[in-house]
This record gives C-alpha cells, sequence and structure tokens, in this order.
C-alpha cells in the first residue's frame, strides 16, 4: 500500500492519501464490475496507547490516540444480502449472507480473516439491527504493521460494521458501536478484550488524547496543551511518534497469553474486594478503593499483587498524563510513558525479551521523550513520542542498534517498516463517493 501523504499548512497527516483510495476503489471494481464513483471507504486507523494499557478490562481509565496509518475497506452495496470480499493480505475469496444465522466460534484456532467479517454480522444480528443489504469489498491493511500491536483487528471489525451500517441505511452512534465491536471480541471470538481499541479508533480526534473510562464507557477529550489552545495555530504538534518493530509476529502462548493475565487481575479483585468485606462488587480491580487496596494488598499472592500494583500505578499515571498533556509538557508525559513501559516489565510481565531490548534502545535514541510497548509485548512494535525535529535521527538510531541486537528478526521486516515516524491521526469514517465524510 502506498505510504501515507502529508498534508499541507502544518496540520495533520492526510490519511487516507488519495492515491490509497484509488488502489481499493479499483479494486473493488474489479471484484464487483461496479463504476468506480459508487466505491465508499470505510477508513479505521490503528491506535496506540500511550498510558492505561492493560486496565482497560479492570474498568480502569485510559488514553489513546490514532496514527496516520490503518485499514481501508472498499464496498459498495451487494444487490441482495450476499457479502463477498477479497483482502489485500489473505489468498481466497469470503462468500456469505447477512440473513445467515452467525454462531459463535468454539474455538479460538478457527480464527481467521473471515471470522472478523461474520462476526460483524453477528454482533449487529445479535443487538437488534435488520440486516437485509450485504457488501461487495476489498480490505487491506498496511503491510507489516498487522499482528503489532496496533489493533489492526479492532480496526478490521469496526470496518466490516461501518461498512454494513452504511449499506442498510443503519444510524449506529460510536459509542454503540464501541459495544458492538467488543460483542465481535468477546462473544463471537471468545477474546477478553475491553473497549480501549475501539474506543480509540471511533473516537480520537486530532490534536487531543482521548479518555475513555472503561467502567462507564464514557469519554472525554483533552487538547494539546489546552492552556495555550487559543495561541497555539491547528495541527503543529511538537512531536511525532515512532514505532519500532520487533519482527515478533507468532501468536502469544497460551500460558503467557492475555486472557491470563485478566483472569489474574480479576482474581486479585476477588481477594482485595473479599478481604475488605466488599463481595458483593464485580470482580474488576476498578471496584477496590486505592486506600483498602494499600490498605489490605498484603493478602495477594505474588504474581496478584504485581497485577494490582501495575493496574493502581498505572491510574495515577494515566491522572498525571492527563495534567502533563493540557500543560503542553511533553518532558512529564514521556517520564510517564516510559514508567508505564517499566511497570508493564515489572508488573504485568508481559514483554519479551526481545520487546525489552527495543524498549530500551528506545529510550537511548535522541529526542525519545519517552517509550513503551504497543499491545502486550510479547511481539510486535514498541511506540516513543519524539521531538519532532529528531524524529529521522531517533528512527535512524533505533533501527541501527535493534539490528545489532537482533540481525535474523530484522531481515524478516521489509525494510521500510523496520521504523515509522508516524503523525497523530483522527477517527474512523467512511469516504463516500464524492468525497464527504460519513462518521
Amino acid at each position: 500500500m502506498v505510504a501515507p501523504g502529508v498534508g499541507g499548512g502544518g496540520g495533520p497527516s492526510r490519511w487516507p492519501a488519495e492515491e490509497e483510495l484509488d488502489i481499493v476503489r479499483r479494486k473493488v471494481v474489479e471484484i464487483s464490475g461496479r463504476d468506480e464513483h459508487e466505491v465508499r471507504v470505510a477508513a479505521c486507523p490503528y491506535r496506540i496507547c500511550p498510558l492505561g494499557a492493560h486496565i482497560d478490562h479492570q474498568g480502569g481509565i485510559v488514553t489513546a490516540m490514532t496514527i496516520n496509518y490503518g485499514v481501508l475497506l472498499g464496498f459498495v452495496p451487494s444487490n441482495d444480502s450476499e457479502v463477498l470480499l477479497k483482502s489485500g493480505q489473505f489468498e481466497g475469496v469470503i462468500r456469505f449472507r447477512v440473513d445467515e444465522l452467525q454462531k459463535p466460534i468454539d474455538n479460538p484456532e478457527n480464527i481467521n480473516w473471515e471470522s472478523y467479517a461474520r462476526g460483524a454480522v453477528y454482533a449487529l444480528q445479535n443487538s437488534g439491527y435488520d440486516l437485509k443489504k450485504g457488501i461487495i469489498g476489498y480490505i487491506s491493511g498496511v503491510k507489516g504493521l498487522d499482528s503489532s500491536g496496533l489493533s489492526s483487528s479492532a480496526a478490521v471489525g469496526i470496518a466490516y460494521l461501518l461498512a454494513l451500517e452504511n449499506v442498510n441505511d443503519l444510524v449506529v452512534s460510536s459509542v454503540d458501536n464501541i459495544q458492538l465491536d467488543k460483542s465481535i471480541e468477546n462473544k463471537y471470538l471468545g477474546l477478553e478484550n475491553g473497549i480501549l481499541d475501539p474506543s480509540a479508533i471511533l473516537l480520537s480526534r486530532y490534536g487531543y488524547l482521548t479518555f475513555m473510562d472503561c467502567k462507564t464507557a464514557s469519554p472525554s477529550y483533552v487538547y494539546f496543551s489546552e492552556l495555550s489552545k487559543n495561541q497555539q495555530p491547528q495541527g503543529q504538534l511538537p512531536f511525532k511518534i515512532l514505532l519500532a518493530f520487533s519482527g515478533l509476529q507468532h501468536n502469544l502462548p497460551k500460558k503467557r497469553g492475555y486472557n491470563t493475565r485478566v483472569f489474574e487481575c480479576k482474581e486479585a479483585a476477588r481477594a482485595l474486594l473479599h478481604a475488605s468485606g466488599c463481595e458483593e462488587a464485580s470482580n474488576i480491580l476498578r471496584n477496590v478503593d486505592s486506600v483498602i487496596y494499600e490498605a489490605q494488598k498484603c493478602v495477594l499472592e505474588e504474581n496478584l499483587s504485581r497485577r494490582a500494583e501495575h493496574y493502581f500505578s498505572e491510574m495515577k499515571r494515566v491522572a498525571k498524563g492527563r495534567d502533563a498533556w493540557a500543560r503542553g509538557n511533553l518532558q512529564e508525559l514521556g517520564q510517564l510513558i516510559s514508567a508505564s513501559g517499566r511497570s508493564s516489565i515489572l508488573n504485568y510481565e508481559c514483554g519479551s525479551k526481545e520487546m525489552i531490548q527495543l524498549y530500551e534502545i528506545l529510550l537511548k535514541a535522541p529526542g525519545v521523550l519517552g517509550a513503551r510497548f504497543s499491545g502486550a509485548g510479547f511481539r510486535g512494535c514498541c511506540l516513543a513520542i519524539v521531538e519532532s525535529d529528531r524524529a529521522e535521527a531517533a528512527a535512524a538510531y533505533v533501527a541501527a542498534e535493534y539490528e545489532k541486537a537482533q540481525p535474523e528478526l530484522v531481515s524478516r521486516i521489509p525494510v521500510g517498516r523496520r521504523v515509522l515516524v508516524c503523525e497523530p491521526g483522527d477517527s474512523a469514517r467512511v469516504i463516500l463517493p464524492d468525497g464527504h465524510v460519513h462518521s
């Protein structure tokens, strides 16, 4: 896929670029035989989580922003209820009907690229939406960025939801789509994901940091340097986002996987609530008052103690990060991001050796203000915020140092995808044939 273009005038990078849209539209024309001017495109950006990692499933408050890379789904309405799809990453053709009853996957080993399209239909069916029309479409992510901790799976699920809603004239709010995507992940695929990923993709706004309270599902936004908002030209953010890829893209071992960490956090919450006489509350750490945690944490086994410590310390970092972002204090924000990365390693125990190496290299790179894993940290990539004028130097440093440390892994990564300099992005949307946006 063509690299995103950069908009002029000091504004955000323009994604998707017109060249990217043209490629997807032409593919849809080939598949459907329809006119290019009929093709709509669901543009769903990838996301990063600077602070709040791993605490969304415990009702925590998380931060997020999107980047100027993502998933594009070009589509036209089918003439009936059939769904017909091709992919830029995977072989074969998907065919099924939206009036077929979709049943949850009973074995995670059976999840494939078709699962997300069927999962979107399942989620809409189970929420009472009437689907009459299918789609003919072509979906493509950015080569090298899938399975890398940027929430590409949520971007794919949301793309299918937006497309199906569009052709069936359904009016669905972003907040409702967050729950629909959660239904794809939790109920259809059997994964224990929270709402961080879809919230980031559906709610982010350029120039703002999105804060999502995962217990109340309520978002809020803070503009960068809120106190000087009127004096700062829109779009001129003084930082870039660095994404450094590890070359690891295998699925997580089950014994160390995401679902295990979620279970341990729930067990920690159960023990703390029991010790404080609050057994009636649901077993999430958000239901444990921080004062009770400090008084009762001695009851926790060692691994549960580490998970709880990550949760409570991360909640503090989110609160401090909100204030730092509002004041435009990138140095403080960066320190908090790096501290989050350390806690993920020491307390959440979710990093592989290679990812920890990459994280430590990023911390030494010129102009890098803060770094952490993007995603769980067993595979994929690390993120960093970096001073704008030193971003390219930082990228070159990280690429060279990581290649020295892991030459075999680096050889697996496409040359242009080893370290990316990115811009903050915007929210998911449907781009209509006339170029107008339907959010």
